[in-house]
């Protein structure tokens, strides 16, 4: 797959991610993919397998009744299946409210997402609104 094939895949995976279509999550991640979340909130782990990584994603959506959103705002990819998302999160629960930049670093395998590292730029305030 090219640099802008990857990209595409990734903007699809953006806007399923945003509005909960798990049919695209689920044609888009490979089987054995891998997410890794750093930190000290509950959820920081390394989740082997889609079904685990989607699971992750459904608590973000469930703890946050629905407000969690991973707003794009860059890509970069390189011809080596890697692509770059940096985005803004957002949620609110239980009176507090999630505001922080990151980045997650996909490495794409035959047009499907196989692995996903997350980087914050303030780890804190990840841990403090999950804590």
């Amino acid at each position: 797959m090219t640099a802008d094939e990857n990209v595409a895949i990734m903007r699809r995976a953006y806007a399923a991610f945003n509005s909960g279509d798990i049919d695209t999550l689920i044609a888009l991640f490979d089987e054995g993919a891998e997410w890794h979340l750093p930190g000290r909130s509950r959820f920081a782990d390394d989740y082997q397998g889609r079904d685990a990584t989607l699971a992750y994603f459904g608590q973000l959506a469930q703890e946050t009744g629905g407000t969690f959103q991973a707003e794009l705002q860059h890509l970069l990819a390189d011809n080596e299946g890697r692509v770059i998302g940096m985005q803004r999160s957002t949620a609110q629960r239980d009176g507090k409210r999630l505001d922080v930049g990151n980045c997650i670093v996909f490495e794409l395998k035959d047009g499907r997402i196989a692995d996903g590292r997350e980087h914050f730029h303030d780890l804190y305030a990840w841990d403090e609104f999950w804590n």
